[in-house]
């Protein structure tokens, strides 16, 4: 089985856990995802009751779902009033890139010490089916969440889903501007080449080389977002 089926396969897998989900969580995965990639734009007015036809639920779930993207930071309920997507918080948006900076340094350092043949082997497999979608202007989208499904790799190597998972709720505002980037070829390129610096270090045991390639993929200049909140103002607190 080569590279790219075993990443498509782990991914099936990753589905088939995804459609024996609670109906809360399931509703949840996917209002966060539309959050995320924008498709509900900061301050968009969510009806309950089309959502629940829309989901085919009953207020039960879809309460629960909304609660937990509440506490995300996401969306603002206004009891018996109306729930609103959140507009982009700067600070979140720092807050989120300097634990994912943290958390994922220490990640690859102990990687690169243990050595992570299965990480590597997994990783190279992400990184081919995201080279399969890099010249598809349209799947822009899925090369993002490939992106983020790689770093969950990464955390995984050492057991440490949660901490991925708490990475990812904390960086709905980090990842909503990450979404308004158009990403031309070089940023596209850089961001395969970052990946798979990350897996050479940790492939050869080098625990420096790690470090210096996950900190060089993460970094961001200071004034990145001023960029992204000057372009859509309307999208900001």
């Amino acid at each position: 089985m080569n590279l790219s089926v075993k990443a498509a396969v782990e991914l099936a897998r990753h589905n088939i856990r995804y459609q024996a989900r609670s109906a809360a969580v399931r509703i949840y995965d996917d209002l966060r995802q539309r959050i995320l990639s924008l498709d509900l734009p900061p301050g968009a007015n969510l009806l309950r009751s089309e959502l629940a036809q829309h989901y085919e639920v009953s207020q039960t779930p879809l309460r629960d779902a909304l609660q937990r993207l509440e506490q995300d930071g996401l969306v603002d309920i206004f009891p018996q009033s109306r729930t609103l997507v959140t507009r982009i918080n700067t600070t979140r948006v720092q807050e989120a890139q300097f634990l994912r900076l943290a958390l994922e340094t220490e990640v690859v350092r102990r990687l690169a010490r243990q050595g992570a043949p299965e990480v590597v082997e997994y990783g190279r497999a992400v990184i081919e089916l995201q080279r399969s979608l890099a010249g598809d202007r349209s799947q822009l989208q899925l090369f993002q969440e490939m992106d983020e499904y790689f770093h969950g790799v990464l955390f995984g190597g050492l057991k440490q889903d949660e901490l991925h998972t708490l990475i990812r709720s904390r960086s709905g505002h980090f990842d909503r501007v990450r979404r308004l980037q158009t990403h031309a070829e070089d940023k596209i390129q850089a961001i395969l080449s970052g990946h798979e610096r990350i897996l050479e270090a940790i492939n050869n045991c080098d625990e420096d080389a790690a470090v210096a390639a996950i900190r060089d993929h993460l970094h961001k200049e200071p004034d990145w977002v001023d960029v992204y909140r000057k372009e859509h103002e309307d999208y900001f607190v």
